[in-house]
């Protein structure tokens, strides 16, 4: 039996130009006893290259075909040496503490399966955007949340292998909300919480599947909210949400949805009205007709209260 302490999951799909940062950030910790494990997802850029340069012997590499995340974390679950499992994205930076951290607050509370942080959010250029904040950090304040809010910023959660397996893992059909729906079945595992201290940056871009969710259209959200209430999806709803994903794979689209992101969060979390125009303008160069971004525009020159007002009264539940 492996005595490795912590096993920190990156998986990495074409993310040569952030993955060196991201592993830098990891082998730097100052808690040391830990493997790095890497499922190489298939990249066709040079992904390898970069991590390669890496004369570590704490790095692992695992490869698989194209399969996407989900079937990249399962294989990354089945691989890991570690007692506990640290997620963390090739396009991501973590603190020097942030093992430590939670390592110790995981060995001092057995009877929690997961612990998650606070995390610093950036544009693509590292350019900071706002801090995640939570509805919930106690156990308990996270057992009283609507299923429909996801109560974790999955890259900076750390968990219990162990418990994750028997929870089933990452389901393969649930395309961008795997974790979400792992979350519904490890709460009944054990205590989760969260930290009010960020262990992680988060950098937002084009590339990513985290994008404005409105993008996606009203049949995505249907599916995906759906799925969530029920707590799974079928292979159909699987089907139909690759559909959509793959007809939104688009370097417009992409780029359009990730400056709307970045525009709301300026505007809503990080009130930088000047900042949010920029995003908007770019937004306004991909689709000059898309009233919505004129909106936007507007409501950026109202004062900030008023915008606090619009948002959470209006526009947070349209």
């Amino acid at each position: 039996m492996s005595d490795t302490k912590v096993t920190v999951l990156m998986p990495a799909w074409n993310a040569a130009e952030y993955i060196a940062e991201a592993i830098s950030s990891v082998l730097v910790q100052t808690f040391t006893d830990f493997e790095l494990l890497i499922v190489n997802d298939g990249s066709t850029d040079n992904t390898i290259n970069e991590i390669q340069k890496f004369n570590d012997a704490r790095i692992r590499i695992v490869e698989q075909p194209h399969h996407g995340i989900a079937t990249a974390l399962n294989k990354g679950l089945k691989e890991a040496k570690g007692k506990y499992i640290a997620r963390f994205d090739a396009d991501d930076i973590c603190y020097p503490d942030r093992l430590k951290i939670q390592y110790e607050f995981m060995e001092a509370n057995p009877d929690h399966v997961l612990v998650g942080s606070e995390a610093e959010y950036t544009t693509m250029d590292g350019e900071y955007i706002f801090t995640m904040k939570y509805p919930g950090y106690s156990d308990k304040d996270i057992r009283q949340l609507s299923s429909e809010v996801c109560p974790f910023s999955h890259v900076t959660v750390m968990y219990q292998k162990d418990k994750v397996i028997v929870a089933g893992g990452y389901n393969n059909y649930a395309h961008t909300f795997e974790d979400h729906l792992l979350w519904l079945k490890l709460i009944n595992c054990g205590k989760v919480c969260n930290l009010s201290i960020s262990l992680v940056q988060v950098r937002f871009n084009p590339a990513s599947l985290t994008i404005d969710e409105k993008w996606r259209g009203k049949e995505f959200k249907k599916i995906k909210h759906g799925c969530i209430k029920k707590g799974f999806i079928t292979p159909a709803e699987s089907l139909r949400l690759q559909e959509i994903i793959k007809d939104q794979n688009a370097d417009k689209i992409k780029k359009g949805a990730y400056h709307s992101l970045i525009a709301k969060k300026f505007l809503w979390d990080n009130y930088q009205p000047v900042k949010a125009r920029e995003s908007l303008r770019e937004i306004i160069n991909y689709y000059p007709i898309k009233p919505a971004t004129y909106l936007l525009y507007f409501i950026s020159f109202l004062p900030q209260n008023l915008i606090s007002f619009l948002y959470n009264n209006i526009l947070k539940r349209s």
